[in-house]
């Protein structure tokens, strides 16, 4: 058997359902090879005002982003979008079928997690928000939620593109 037949057996061997996700390491090794698919939610409530969380990790400088997920091993679109949701907000969402706008994103100092193809799908909540996620105020946690009614200075890098549409 060839190096690379054994290399490739023992990852597989790592990733026991990869529509369940994939060990963290793997994934990392797949950001560096291969572009990501990834959907983004914008959602808007009857104010015009924008849903956004804070994020703050290894990837990106802390600031404030739009809910996205990457897409896993044979799940749709839909299936994405509300998982994130919930995992993100703990809320359903609605949206429409088609994506608003797609975009590729390729980070070019980057390599780990350097190439997406973003979707941006237009959502509306169909369930409340949870009120102890909720920003209020002084430095946000990771995970934290607020309205914005303009696009915040601090939003992070990645999400720039969508600048416009916040």
């Amino acid at each position: 058997m060839n190096e690379n037949k054994k290399t490739i057996d023992l990852l597989e061997s790592l990733v026991k359902d990869p529509s369940k996700g994939l060990p963290e390491e793997v994934f990392l090794f797949l950001t560096r090879i291969t572009p990501m698919v990834n959907v983004d939610l914008l959602i808007k409530n009857e104010q015009n005002h924008t849903l956004l969380t804070w994020r703050d990790d290894a990837f990106h400088s802390a600031g404030w982003h739009v809910p996205g997920g990457i897409i896993r091993y044979k799940e749709t679109f839909s299936d994405r979008i509300n998982a994130v949701a919930m995992t993100e907000l703990g809320v359903r969402v609605k949206f429409k079928k088609a994506p608003l706008v797609l975009n590729e994103v390729i980070h070019p100092t980057i390599k780990v997690r350097g190439h997406f193809i973003s979707l941006l799908y237009e959502c509306v909540l169909i369930s409340p928000l949870n009120k102890n996620l909720e920003f209020k105020g002084g430095t946000p946690k990771p995970g934290e939620w607020a309205w914005h009614s303009k696009c915040p200075d601090n939003i992070i890098s990645a999400h720039e593109m969508y600048r416009s549409f916040i």
